[in-house]
């Protein structure tokens, strides 16, 4: 089974992309589904058919789903949900408004998220599709399985404790509602699904992310810090797809600024993100709406390639703590240290080699520290950030 997630900063196609990518693993033959997990679902518009909140058919072999969010945080935060609602409603707020309130942020697309273990687990199909939502909140959601283990194994034990303690002795002084323990069970197994969330994303033979950018300076530079972080998060990256590139055959005039911008920065994204792969896909003569134009922007992307093979296996950047440091381990073969310069502007990292130049943005955890030292172990650049 494979596991794809496309991701990118909003309006860089990468609806389409994750729409023409399933399209074409279903005509391959692989049982397919293509589930959103952005609040702000466009599915439907791209295969310009109706999609429910329960997987239905689009195409032969292919399944797609537009989440039910309401039905998700049942599923998912239905005890604690009402917990939540409870204390609102103790504290004199509407009992509707108090329902609505409830849902925290980032609840909805967390609870979307994690219908991804439910599709893997149900051993229902070969490839596993997410139109993630825009980098940003995509991220969050993937940093979530770290923040949640180390509070399970820190904080939540002597919560529920301290809460066994108190809990009798509250209800006798107040009838605020107090969680108890369906609530704290309820809380464990969602912790524990984002661990499994976790597993699973992390395994590089069964998942990948792949970035979706236009060339343009903007969409570049956060997609070199979503590269970053989903390095530093265990996440592997395996294809940058560059999407709407203006065709050499487009006549000049009108274009030839454009053209040339996108020269330049399809530079930078060579620079950025090599040796990952970059597919580059030109900007369509039409609206990519429907199976027929989907299946255009399949061939456009992928060749002759089958989508769901694992196209970069290594992870080019590698962020971890060492002895009280932070360490960053870059693979760059068959170079030694004499061959390598690196200049630094604030999160900004350039490592240049001969006439080629990798450019790093580092997470905010390193953007303010100094490097302490720099070595060569094996193939990998290896920095030391002081603490």
């Amino acid at each position: 089974m494979r596991i794809l997630l496309y991701t990118g900063k909003g309006g860089v196609g990468k609806t389409s992309v994750a729409a023409a990518t399933a399209l074409r693993c279903a005509d391959l033959g692989y049982r397919t589904i293509v589930i959103s997990t952005d609040a702000a679902h466009s599915l439907a518009d791209s295969f310009d058919l109706p999609i429910g909140n329960e997987p239905m058919e689009i195409a032969p072999r292919l399944m797609g789903q537009e989440v039910d969010v309401l039905h998700q945080m049942r599923k998912y935060w239905g005890t604690v949900q009402e917990w939540v609602t409870s204390v609102l409603s103790w504290r004199g707020i509407d009992e509707l408004i108090a329902d609505e309130a409830s849902v925290l942020p980032g609840m909805d697309e967390l609870a979307s998220l994690l219908q991804i273990v439910f599709l893997h687990d149900s051993n229902q199909y070969d490839v596993i599709i997410v139109d993630c939502a825009p980098t940003g909140e995509t991220l969050r959601l993937l940093s979530l399985p770290e923040v949640a283990r180390w509070y399970l194994s820190h904080i939540f034990p002597i919560e529920r404790q301290a809460m066994k303690i108190a809990g009798p002795l509250l209800k006798s002084i107040t009838d605020l509602p107090i969680p108890d323990d369906k609530v704290f069970d309820s809380i464990k197994d969602l912790i524990l699904q984002l661990d499994r969330m976790h597993q699973l994303l992390a395994e590089p033979k069964k998942s990948s992310v792949r970035i979706v950018l236009n060339p343009e300076k903007m969409v570049i530079k956060e997609a070199q810090r979503t590269f970053t972080y989903l390095n530093l998060y265990g996440y592997s990256t395996d294809l940058i797809v560059s999407n709407r590139i203006i065709p050499a055959s487009v006549g000049d005039g009108y274009f030839d600024a454009w053209k040339g911008s996108q020269s330049r920065y399809g530079q930078l994204v060579e620079d950025a993100f090599a040796p990952v792969p970059i597919f580059k896909v030109p900007l369509m003569d039409q609206e990519v709406v429907g199976v027929e134009m989907l299946r255009k922007m399949a061939s456009a992307i992928y060749g002759d390639t089958d989508p769901s093979k694992v196209y970069y296996a290594e992870q080019p950047q590698v962020i971890e703590k060492s002895d009280g440091a932070y360490v960053l381990k870059l693979r760059l073969p068959f170079v030694g240290k004499e061959d390598v310069q690196m200049t630094r502007a604030g999160d900004e990292l350039a490592i240049s080699v001969g006439n080629f130049r990798r450019n790093v943005i580092l997470p905010r955890s390193l953007a303010g520290l100094a490097v302490q030292k720099a070595k060569f172990e094996g193939e990998h650049l290896t920095l030391t950030f002081a603490i």
